[in-house]
């Protein structure tokens, strides 16, 4: 039990700090475009980088001097055009948040992969499942309970960020408070691009 409580502890300590994925699966949630996917899509690349990292962080870490460069360009792209996106509704503005919408404005399939882009082009998620999160299970006497103490923290989280959204989309029906909240969201994406910038 020690190695699973362990397990969720640390994971959701890192996960739960918001950063361009939890921003970006907050916004979609909003919106209703599918929030079902973006949590089984988020929990399942967390879980399995979380299983690499304890099992195999060894083998990784050769191949991370590789990556990480071109990982780092790939998302710091990824975050400044979502920003930007997010930069532009606010500018135009709308009638703010319309939940009774006609329904998700891409498919399922779309936001499926707009989810594992955001989370696999973001190397932190690297640094918190794989490096940090991996060489603290690695340690464990009991690895495969750390491994699902991880899991159950990061299935807690997304599914709590993706069903608060109802709450917030109420608060968002305001034209101008909607203006505020893409403005912030530009701001976090474009504040964690910064962070990657090579010193």
């Amino acid at each position: 039990m020690g190695s699973l409580l362990t397990g969720f502890v640390v994971a959701l300590g890192l996960i739960i700090a918001i950063g361009a994925q939890n921003a970006w699966v907050l916004s979609k949630s909003i919106r209703g475009e599918h929030p079902q996917v973006i949590a089984a899509v988020c929990i399942t690349i967390d879980t399995s980088l979380i299983i690499l990292g304890v099992y195999g962080l060894s083998i990784v870490q050769g191949y991370v001097p590789l990556l990480v460069p071109v990982l780092t360009w790939l998302g710091i792209g990824l975050l400044s055009w979502l920003a930007i996106g997010a930069f532009r509704r606010a500018w135009q503005g709308s009638s703010g948040l319309q939940t009774n919408a006609a329904g998700p404005t891409a498919s399922a399939g779309g936001i499926a992969l707009q989810a594992m882009m955001i989370s696999l082009l973001n190397p932190h998620v690297y640094l918190d499942t794989v490096i940090l999160i991996g060489s603290v299970g690695a340690q464990q006497a009991a690895p495969a309970l750390f491994v699902l103490g991880a899991a159950m923290a990061s299935c807690f989280w997304f599914v709590s960020l993706t069903s608060m959204a109802g709450r917030l989309s109420r608060f968002l029906s305001s034209p101008t408070r909607w203006r505020w909240f893409d403005s912030v969201i530009g701001c976090l994406m474009l504040l964690v691009a910064a962070s990657l910038l090579p010193a």
